[in-house]
């Protein structure tokens, strides 16, 4: 017969056993691990590789600097696709070649691109400036809107070695498409490293009109970068 004291007892039993309880926590503690775990990751693979204003090492320490300020080289002379691609394109072997057959033909920082001439191996140039995967980036549709190298990429007539000078970061883009007008220029000055004089109204309404400007509301959709 059962007493007073052992039917509370039994009344007051935890509806959940304790290997049940131990298996819910650790769910639980799963689930804040892959969490923190995919928050990680993220941040790591929308950070850029190269920081800010940090010079970065090329197999060949080529200078901007010298060869667009000092000697004159036009941009697309290197970067053929600037203008009709997604991309901008890095000096093939022979590109390089056709000074460096006679330039500097002793020079020891041009061994590894004669050894390239030698192997047929490119020459395995590091981006500077490297988006993530995620981000669909056009390069053509900027330049031919009026988007000046100088606005993402700084003086790099001035780098003797090249480095970032954008964070390149998803509010550093915006804050260019939310005004776009305000950061174009006429196409022949594009090219130009020299910084841009400002603008009148009139005039960055002629080029909106010019270059059929997307509104702002088009260009910070989503799907404007991300597809």
């Amino acid at each position: 017969m059962q007493t007073r004291s052992t039917r509370i007892h039994e009344s007051m039993a935890p509806p959940f056993s304790r290997p049940a309880v131990l298996f819910v926590k650790l769910i639980l503690l799963g689930l804040v691990v892959a969490v923190g775990t995919w928050i990680a990751l993220a941040r790591w693979t929308m950070t850029p590789r190269n920081v800010t204003y940090a010079p970065v090492p090329q197999p060949i320490p080529f200078s901007h600097k010298h060869h667009v300020a000092d000697d004159g080289i036009d941009c697309r002379y290197c970067h053929t696709a600037v203008e009709n691609s997604a991309t901008a394109g890095m000096p093939s072997t022979s590109v390089c070649l056709s000074c460096h057959s006679q330039l500097f033909l002793d020079s020891p920082l041009l061994a590894k691109l004669h050894e390239s001439a030698r192997t047929g191996k490119p020459i395995h140039w590091v981006r500077v400036h490297d988006l993530p995967d995620f981000v669909y980036f056009e390069h053509d549709i900027h330049v031919n809107k009026g988007v000046a190298c100088i606005e993402c990429h700084g003086r790099v007539d001035q780098m003797p070695i090249t480095w970032r000078t954008a964070s390149l970061e998803m509010q550093w883009c915006l804050r260019c498409h939310r005004d776009a007008p305000s950061h174009v220029r006429p196409l022949n000055e594009v090219l130009s490293m020299a910084p841009q004089k400002p603008l009148s109204a009139e005039e960055i309404r002629q080029l909106n009109r010019l270059y059929k400007l997307r509104d702002a509301q088009a260009l910070t959709n989503c799907s404007t970068c991300h597809r």
